[in-house]
């Protein structure tokens, strides 16, 4: 009915705006010593953002992009594809925070979740439906006994 949140997420920021700074902060390599190649980082840093938003330690984070399809899905990857594990999102946060990189995105996505009208609180997404608030059926009267002490009909309650 309400359709799926990192979809809506997706929409809502530009997690494109963060390539560079995340390239930066990363001193990604020129590849010139091989290895496997190292994972995208604006992927990475999604990630970061789901972990953050579930309070998850990295085992448990490296858990549910495996056990999530709409967290592969918001990630950009597929059932057969690798995906990272607990050391890779703890190396990938080290790296950020000893850079400063992450306070710098992680201050820009806030900017832009705010710019599209959402209120972020300490780095989590809010789920802001609207929902009624329940109504006083009391009256002034009754209001006033049950302050006093009494019944809503004026009876002294023990």
């Amino acid at each position: 009915k309400e359709g799926d949140p990192l979809e809506v997420l997706h929409e809502t920021v530009d997690f494109e705006y963060f390539r560079a700074w995340l390239v930066e902060g990363l001193g990604c390599g020129d590849g010139s010593k091989g290895g496997r190649s190292p994972f995208d980082p604006v992927m990475m840093f999604k990630a970061l953002i789901l972990q953050a938003q579930h309070n998850l330690s990295d085992a448990r984070m490296e858990f549910m992009i495996r056990d999530r399809r709409s967290w592969l899905r918001f990630l950009g990857l597929s059932l057969g594809d690798l995906t990272l594990d607990e050391n890779t999102i703890r190396h990938f946060r080290n790296c950020l925070t000893e850079t400063v990189t992450l306070k710098r995105v992680m201050k820009a996505f806030d900017w832009q979740l705010r710019k599209k009208g959402y209120i972020p609180m300490s780095r989590q997404i809010v789920d802001a439906s609207v929902v009624p608030a329940p109504r006083q059926r009391n009256t002034e009267s009754e209001r006033e006994a049950i302050k006093s002490g009494k019944s809503a009909s004026g009876r002294v309650t023990v």
